[in-house]
């Protein structure tokens, strides 16, 4: 499932908990797990539906009788040694990660020395580790936001007086697409810079999907922009929807050749979805190899950056491309040599096809003594076993 986190009036860590819960996380489920499993002891937590401009939306309200607050240790500790699922842990671990680093950028420490002050009460933990646990309720496997509106003014905090946005919000979205606002209070706080920068794969326009539901998250004050609330749009991949992509390439006429092949893995490694080594004949009839790689808008930096460092290329070009791609999912097939990794593709039409795994096929080829084409023939007539047949 796809989640769009419209941020048109910033987000915050409780606004984020109120939208994911009015999409149908239930409240008492929600506290019950974080005292269970985290566990976290000392909080309540209580969501009521209020009215923003017009907008019917859920407000949430953590209640904490422990207002000690934490250092980076301590809070990785408790969240690591929790009994959350493996993907809650790895999600939250990487909020308050980021919220480290961030944090000992600007005092000048070590990440595990940071001592967390705002965000690190019951408050902010409820806020962030139960966001990671919401997302995974709701089966939210793709998150894209809206670029973020920042406000304007100060801030009171531990530290006093803090411009907005305050200096931790401004490390965490470095990178990311925001704007300006004339609104005198802070709409991006760290706590919610933290959980949208860790979640977003990109910062985007609305995706192309099949909407599915709505919800709306309340904040704490009122302005005069407009609602102060964040809305979450969850939906499904349309076949054969629309992808905005970066194209990144340069050409080359000096280096070893042994080279493009480390070059490739490492690019695959950074995030490129496809590699090309096309032959170009460049300046006085030179043979070259123009190298292109295809990679989401947030991994261009790092893919220009890897080959800038890994060739002797001295610059890259790149620019936005669309492409247009097929729901597609991992299955396992059930053929007479054996099981059979393969990827099932849904085509625009609505029927499906199969396309085996080369090394899945190549490993039985080898272990059996057969051709390898009749590995290939018999995946693709072959069952696809129930419990993979859920394509994305």
């Amino acid at each position: 499932m796809i989640a769009y986190f419209d941020c048109f009036s910033g987000i915050s860590g409780d606004m984020t908990l109120a939208a994911l819960i009015d999409l149908g996380v239930p409240v008492d489920w929600l506290k019950n797990t974080l005292a269970e499993k985290l566990p976290l002891q000392g909080f309540d937590l209580e969501a009521q539906t209020v009215d923003c401009s017009g907008i019917s939306a859920r407000q949430v309200s953590v209640i904490a009788r422990d207002d000690a607050e934490r250092d980076y240790r301590a809070i990785s500790g408790l969240i690591s040694e929790s009994a959350l699922p493996a993907s809650v842990i790895e999600t939250a671990l990487a909020m308050f990660d980021r919220l480290a680093e961030a944090e000992a950028k600007i005092h000048g420490c070590a990440k595990q020395d940071v001592h967390f002050h705002e965000v690190g009460g019951v408050d902010s933990i409820v806020d962030m580790v139960g966001a990671a646990l919401a997302v995974d309720y709701l089966g939210i496997d793709e998150v894209v936001a809206s670029p973020l509106p920042l406000g304007s003014g100060s801030v009171e905090c531990r530290h006093g007086t803090l411009p907005v946005p305050a200096p931790a919000t401004a490390a965490l979205l470095e990178g990311v697409p925001v704007y300006g606002s004339d609104i005198p209070f802070e709409l991006v706080t760290p706590t919610g810079a933290a959980i949208i920068t860790t979640l977003a794969k990109s910062f985007d326009n609305l995706p192309d999907m099949i909407l599915a539901k709505t919800g709306y998250g309340a904040g704490s004050r009122k302005h005069s922009g407009g609602p102060n609330v964040l809305r979450v749009i969850t939906g499904r991949n349309r076949t054969g929807v629309s992808d905005s992509m970066m194209l990144v390439e340069t050409c080359i006429d000096d280096m070893n050749p042994e080279i493009y092949g480390y070059l490739t893995d490492r690019l695959f490694a950074d995030g490129a979805k496809d590699v090309y080594m096309i032959p170009v004949y460049m300046k006085k009839g030179r043979p070259g190899t123009m190298v292109q790689v295809l990679c989401e808008k947030a991994r261009k930096d790092d893919i220009a950056s890897r080959i800038l460092t890994e060739t002797s290329a001295i610059g890259v070009r790149y620019w936005p491309v669309q492409r247009r791609v097929l729901e597609r999912c991992v299955v396992t097939v059930e053929t007479t040599f054996g099981p059979v990794a393969a990827k099932q593709v849904c085509t625009p039409d609505g029927d499906t096809r199969i396309a085996p795994e080369y090394e899945s096929c190549r490993r039985i080829a080898e272990e059996q003594d057969i051709a390898l084409q009749s590995v290939y023939r018999a995946a693709v007539c072959g069952k696809v076993e129930p419990e993979s047949q859920n394509i994305r």
